[in-house]
């Protein structure tokens, strides 16, 4: 999965303006306590960071 295409996954889950701050904001602990954002950052693989979105905001398993 490539970042554009997980950016359009979380704004199709929270919205486009919700999406980013939601990121900069949440902290998931399936992702050792840091945001999506710190996370994408640090360079976690793009799709293990939208498992752990997926899971937290209980997508449906069409989304995952």
């Amino acid at each position: 999965m490539r970042h554009t295409e997980f950016w359009t996954r979380m704004e199709a889950a929270l919205g486009s303006t919700y999406a980013r701050t939601w990121a900069d904001q949440q902290v998931l602990s399936a992702l050792g306590g840091r945001t999506v954002t710190e996370s994408l950052d640090s360079g976690e693989d793009v799709r293990e960071v939208w498992r752990a979105v997926w899971a937290e905001l209980g997508l449906p398993p069409r989304d995952r």
